[in-house]
């Protein structure tokens, strides 16, 4: 039995987030990894691959940083988890409310689906009110009923859930008011991503959101999974000069450790205190390993590094080099109508397109797979502080080889080059 069936034999799905499943990646790609090392994964047998996967975005200073390893030592030689708030508990939530401009208290869990689902329920108990509007261009929001069952995997969700959760599309302010106006007082929250892909807010379109959301009694949520901690220290709401009601962190903020944070202004958090006395309560989150003292550890830490070196700068460089030279080298080869890489430098998004300029997964599947030939592991692409000039130079050889084989089968067909399963979406209605 390979790693692959033995994974799939004990693990629903073969992974514990479906974006690690092995329906995610060409068949070359390593099944299974052993170990990180900065920008570097390896395999069982310690073949090394240079990865732009960093645990699904986790990771922004590099693959078991010694700074934040020792902090999360000493964290866990501490006891790790105690029977009231830790010293550290309270440190890591007046650092993230001191870093954050709109938050004034926070709630920290274990995962985005958590926090996503606590502010949405924080709004629903504020405004009184059922509905949720979230954006249909952004991926992902929470394993939870509300979100998945706004999508095409609605299995096991209860039709009165489902019909709980309206979308609009991002940067169509119209929409947005075509939902409020079709459900009067009935949207308790509007949430969304600050940005996501190659999609930046146009035309004050984040303004708009919060002013309509106002106007309308609803609250405005601000997913920051993917965007805090890389486009600016204070998130992309600072970035974008919009400060939301509520507002959700996790990934790159403790480096690959498990935290997430649920913010924003002290008028909504307090609904989920436990004072003042007589107020009707919210059971908004209740963690046993929320505030865990090796994870909020690593977020200090993180921070620390972020801020003293300049990491965000760096990323912001990087991804401008990676950028010009993803897109000189499809020059090179004629395929800049069929294979380029665009969008906010700090998380650069490359597209695969066939001979009618449509999404292809096949040539995607394709030009993974060619990368993967030469050491290249870049099933998206997420920059940390340890992709440097080395790095960048492995990366333009592997894209050489993998532009050169795309190319080929443009002009020759798919099927010639492809020797794969074709990858598939991860939000599809059957296996």
């Amino acid at each position: 039995m390979n790693w692959q069936d033995r994974l799939l034999n004990v693990i629903p799905g073969g992974a514990h987030t479906y974006s690690r499943g092995f329906d995610q990646f060409p068949s070359n790609a390593p099944q299974i990894l052993k170990r990180g090392l900065g920008a570097y994964v390896y395999d069982p047998d310690e073949n090394e691959y240079l990865d732009y996967g960093m645990a699904l975005r986790s990771v922004i200073l590099g693959y078991a940083n010694e700074y934040v390893n020792q902090a999360v030592i000493k964290a866990i030689n501490f006891g790790n988890n105690l029977t009231r708030p830790s010293l550290i508990e309270l440190e890591a939530a007046e650092l993230f409310v001191s870093i954050i401009d709109s938050v004034e208290m926070v709630k920290f869990a274990k995962n985005g689906s958590n926090v996503t689902t606590a502010a949405v329920k924080l709004a629903r108990a504020y405004t009184g009110r059922k509905l949720i509007a979230r954006c249909e261009d952004h991926p992902f929001f929470s394993f939870d009923d509300w979100f998945i069952g706004s999508t095409v995997i609605n299995k096991g969700i209860p039709e009165e859930i489902i019909n709980l959760t309206k979308t609009f599309k991002y940067n169509d302010i119209k929409s947005l008011e075509k939902l409020f106006d079709e459900y009067p007082n009935q949207i308790a929250c509007v949430i969304l991503e600050p940005a996501t892909g190659d999609l930046e807010p146009e035309d004050n379109f984040l303004i708009k959101v919060k002013e309509l959301c106002h106007k309308n009694g609803a609250l405005m949520i601000l997913d920051e999974m993917i965007t805090g901690f890389r486009w600016h220290l204070k998130g992309a709401q600072y970035y974008y000069n919009v400060e939301p009601d509520l507002c959700t962190f996790g990934k790159a903020m403790a480096n690959g450790f498990s935290v997430a944070a649920l913010g924003g202004k002290r008028e909504f958090m307090r609904l989920g205190s436990i004072i003042p006395e007589g107020q009707e309560r919210v059971f908004l989150l209740s963690t046993t390993h929320g505030a865990e003292m090796s994870g909020l550890a690593a977020f200090i830490a993180t921070y620390t590094l972020l801020k003293e070196n300049n990491v965000i700068e760096h990323i912001w460089s990087y991804g401008n080099k990676l950028i010009q030279l993803f897109n000189k080298k499809s020059k090179e080869y004629g395929l800049m109508d069929y294979l380029f890489m665009r969008g906010v430098p700090c998380s650069p998004v490359y597209y695969t397109l066939d001979l009618d300029k449509q999404v292809s997964l096949e040539l995607r599947t394709l030009f993974n797979q060619e990368l993967l030939k030469k050491k290249v592991l870049m099933p998206w692409v997420s920059i940390s502080y340890s992709h440097n000039d080395k790095e960048l130079e492995k990366t333009e050889e592997a894209l050489d080889h993998a532009m050169k084989i795309y190319k080929l089968a443009l002009e020759n067909g798919v099927k010639g080059f492809l020797k794969s399963h074709v990858i598939k979406p991860v939000f599809r209605k059957y296996n």
